[in-house]
């Protein structure tokens, strides 16, 4: 029943999230706890449930009232450390110093493996000064169910004879309790009426407000007999009040140390069936074995093999429900990294389980979404053609490692092959997703997928689908750097030959001339520059994926290219950024990103530059220390890390994480076939039919120049092999002589909804020019306009 009456005078201030850059992450291996917690400034943050892409809280965290009226909140005016309690565990302790030595918190923090509840089991010391007479303990709980800070409720009530705070929204339950009582609560909305806002202000909280409707809430609850010893601090969540209620109050009152002990068990459990890379690394594994929880940790447990790319959401506390869907999201190119992590560290299970997670949210074109909410309903609808490419890739890795149970090629690699073709080679957008055109790491993987697709061909005798994948491949490959390569790049005037980052760029953005230009619209400039202007680390894929070999003439004409715009020293080692002009990162001064800002260097661009400098040979070792440190005294591996000078007041530190998100699963993912890339002595990701295909410059020179409606060439050498290729049965009505005889020829089917015409090598004398059109039988129509291809 309702101990208390509800407050007026919501919804209270606009809600935001807590910083992106986390300390810990955290969840039970059982599936029978569906929930993830995350830690940041030396407190709860974020908790996900009942999916990992569902967080329910901003923050949890304690306050302290001193004799004489001074509050103490303890993610703000604390000394805190933060360690794991067992290296083999997601299992973390926390402790949080008065810094003036009166007092100190600890907290050991998991998740109960048995429900869905978050125990806090939390200690109080006192300082050299001993024993305060008055002091008081207060939590502070910020409830932000199923994923927005507003429209929340929160109450406290009477649970089968104990105090309770409650929170709800949309069917979503959070209960809070302890093993001690709870001597009384209030709610409020926050910045007006909560409890927090009232204690700062030097008063006591209204305890006759005990309810809050429809707003931005915060419960504020005292709490009996802290000092006294050890208790238990839970969380539970459910469908209903009496669930949530339940999950708590059992969490509370049971054994802590042996929720403990069976939460660490499952987790060393799991870790004891990975490989043992440690003697790869240069700190021991410990990174290692945390890296592999990390990559675990992000899997939800109602979909199986569904990874989001982080918990952590970028830059949190300056943004709130406009931000639905932060990093807790799937991309398949993220989710193609974690599962090739996983799989690297001998975690086959979870890669496998992502493959048959990608063949359920696979579109009917054989493509996916950039990227979803785990039970696969898209957030942001673009395409990227990696991000078809890459579920080929992971195939392949598992059919290569022997850790496939089923046929894959056709329920996921044909249709996704055949889609790779159909989109490329023009992404709509890149790795970034910012950009169209022509992006040397996207075509790496497409290139490298359509020759694993190939293989799968080849052992299903399907000789149709195996020549038109190469044949595409190796047109792809054939013209690389006659897309993407300029001998005329602005950006170090010295160094004028290297691949661009993206060219080709499609849209309405121009520069003088006419010439299209690439649009930086992160910065506050809002940018359009030259193609040639603009470099990143995109063609060390070529290398990763077998396309072109390390020592090839145009990676090494890139890289001093690259380093001298892209690359930055910090303390613990090079990092690099994505690009130059890049303005996703805070601002000079600190500040977070909002839309602007300066592009910060990415500690996962040192790790697949170690991958290059693997494959030439060298000693990557300084790199490997180099990820390690980066990830900071708790493991976690950020997105990014300042590159400038400190920042105290800001918490930036050079080479420390910026306000992104940490850890990146991505990252995480990278670090770890590093360390097997290094046992193996070659790249891990690099498919071997790939590498032996492309090792020898122009081997496959006899590849066909391919147009279509979306990429129309308009020149081609008079000797090469020509085909035109369209997507529904035509006939093609053209000449070779100025429509003075004309041939109308039907197109042949390809498969998967492709139909194709070919002329052999020779058909065409220099100087000739080929004009076509179409008719469309099942429509009985013509194209309505002519086409013309110029013979060179």
């Amino acid at each position: 029943m309702t101990m208390a009456v509800p407050v007026v005078g919501g919804p209270g201030l606009k809600p935001n999230w807590a910083p992106g850059a986390k300390q810990g992450v955290g969840t039970a291996v059982e599936a029978a706890s569906p929930l993830w917690f995350t830690l940041a400034q030396g407190v709860v943050t974020e908790i996900y449930y009942p999916r990992v892409d569902v967080p329910n809280t901003r923050d949890l965290q304690f306050l302290v009232r001193l004799p004489g009226g001074g509050v103490f909140e303890e993610r703000r005016d604390g000394a805190t450390t933060v360690e794991q309690i067992d290296p083999m565990a997601l299992a973390w302790k926390v402790v949080t110093a008065d810094r003036e030595g009166r007092f100190h918190l600890e907290k050991r923090i998991i998740a109960d493996p048995e429900r869905p509840a978050l125990a806090v089991r939390t200690s109080w010391g006192w300082g050299r000064g001993g024993e305060i007479a008055g002091v008081r303990l207060f939590t502070l709980l910020a409830p932000h169910l199923g994923g927005r800070g507003n429209g929340n409720s929160a109450q406290v009530v009477d649970w089968n004879g104990r105090t309770m705070v409650v929170a709800w929204r949309h069917g979503a339950w959070l209960a809070l309790c302890a093993s001690v009582p709870m001597a009384r609560a209030n709610c409020g909305f926050v910045g007006l009426n909560d409890g927090w806002t009232q204690l700062m202000g030097g008063h006591e909280p209204d305890w006759h407000t005990g309810a809050a409707f429809e707003g931005n809430v915060a419960a504020t609850a005292e709490w009996d007999g802290f000092a006294a010893g050890a208790f238990t601090l839970a969380a539970g969540f459910g469908r209903s009040q009496a669930e949530a209620c339940a999950n708590a109050l059992a969490t509370a009152q049971a054994d802590y140390e042996k929720i403990e002990a069976a939460y660490i068990r499952g987790w060393r459990r799991w870790c004891a069936r990975l490989d043992d890379l440690s003697a790869q690394s240069a700190d021991g594994g410990r990174l290692y074995y945390l890296s592999a929880m990390v990559l675990k940790a992000h899997e939800d447990k109602q979909n199986p093999g569904a990874h989001i790319a982080s918990l952590g959401i970028p830059w949190g506390e300056a943004t709130g429900d406009d931000n639905a869907g932060g990093y807790h999201l799937v991309w398949p190119r993220d989710l193609y990294h974690v599962a090739t992590g996983r799989l690297a560290c001998g975690d086959a299970g979870g890669a496998r389980a992502a493959l048959h997670y990608l063949m359920r949210t696979q579109r009917g074109d054989g493509s996916w979404p950039q990227n979803f909410w785990v039970y696969g309903e898209p957030y942001w609808r673009s395409l990227q053609l990696d991000e078809i490419a890459f579920p080929i890739l992971l195939a392949w890795r598992l059919k290569n490692c022997r850790a496939l149970e089923f046929n894959p090629y056709p329920s996921i690699v044909a249709p996704a092959a055949y889609a790779v073709a159909r989109v490329g080679p023009v992404t709509p957008q890149e790795r970034w997703e910012e950009n169209s055109g022509y992006s040397p790491s996207t075509l790496a993987a497409a290139i490298a997928a359509l020759v694993c697709a190939a293989e799968f061909a080849r052992e299903e005798d399907d000789r149709i689908a195996l020549d038109y994948f190469l044949d595409v491949a190796d047109y792809w490959a054939g013209h690389l750097e006659e897309w993407t390569f300029t001998n005329r790049g602005c950006s170090q005037p010295e160094l004028g030959e290297h691949y661009q980052r993206i060219a080709g760029a499609l849209g309405d953005d121009t520069l003088e001339g006419g010439e299209a230009g690439v649009k930086i619209a992160n910065r506050m400039e809002k940018l359009t520059v030259d193609p040639c202007s603009v470099v990143d680390g995109g063609f060390l894929e070529l290398v990763s994926y077998g396309v072109r070999t390390s020592d090839n003439t145009h990676v090494r004409k890139s890289l001093p290219v690259y380093d001298a715009a892209c690359r930055v020293a910090t303390p613990f080692g090079p990092c690099w950024h994505r690009y130059n002009h890049d303005g996703y990162g805070e601002k000079a001064d600190g500040d977070p990103y909002d839309g602007h800002g300066i592009g910060r260097a990415w500690p996962l661009l040192t790790g697949e530059r170690a991958h290059y400098e693997l494959a030439a040979g060298r000693d990557v070792n300084s790199l490997v220390a180099a990820l390690e440190a980066f990830a900071g005294a708790t493991g976690m591996l950020p997105e990014q890390v300042w590159d400038e000078a400190d920042l105290p007041q800001k918490n930036l530190f050079c080479g420390r994480a910026t306000g992104a998100v940490a850890p990146l699963a991505w990252a995480h993912a990278e670090y770890i076939k590093l360390l097997r890339s290094r046992r193996d002595r070659a790249v891990f990701d690099c498919p071997d039919p790939v590498r032996r295909r492309y090792a020898s410059p122009g081997r496959h020179s006899q590849h066909p120049d391919i147009w279509k409606f979306n990429h129309k060439i308009r020149r081609v050498p008079a000797g090469d092999r020509l085909c035109i290729e369209v997507y529904a049965p035509a006939a093609l009505h053209w000449s070779d002589d100025e429509w003075r005889t004309v041939r109308h020829d039907p197109l042949e089917p390809r498969g998967h909804g492709v139909w194709m015409y070919e002329w052999p090598a020779g058909s065409f004398a220099a100087g000739d020019r080929l004009d076509f059109t179409f008719y469309w039988p099942e429509s009985r129509t013509w194209e309505g306009r002519d086409f013309q291809i110029a013979l060179a």
